[in-house]
């Protein structure tokens, strides 16, 4: 008897820097992780099951998806002065985490990025 295989083969070896890059490119220029895995040939699950993977050999910081956006206080309408329980310049972060951080707005920045980078990778 004689067996042939038509078609492409599915299994294919992924060296970790593969893996990376694929998992590294999601969000670049808005690239969804459909597209992404689209693109390569591969399903959404195994870009989750790689990040998890990569995280785990510590090839991939956990708050590497996070996202810094810079805030101009001063643009902020400020028109609330006449109640100061609303205008405390308290900020509210919500982490990916599902945690939320609270401080002043006069909070140091290079702390925060810290308390931050802390409260993710926990």
């Amino acid at each position: 008897m004689r067996v042939e295989i038509l078609g492409q083969e599915r299994r294919r070896r992924w060296r970790d820097d593969d893996k990376l890059a694929i998992v590294m490119s999601v969000g670049d220029g808005g690239a969804t992780i459909t597209e992404v895995a689209h693109r390569h040939d591969i399903t959404r699950q195994q870009i989750y099951a790689w990040r998890s993977e990569l995280k785990k050999k510590g090839l991939l910081s956990a708050s590497s998806n996070t996202l810094f956006i810079p805030v101009d206080v001063k643009a902020v309408r400020m028109d609330l002065a006449d109640d100061p329980e609303r205008c405390s310049g308290m900020v509210e972060l919500r982490l990916s985490c599902g945690r939320t951080l609270r401080f002043g707005s006069a909070f140091d920045t290079a702390a925060l990025t810290q308390i931050i980078r802390a409260v993710e990778a926990a």
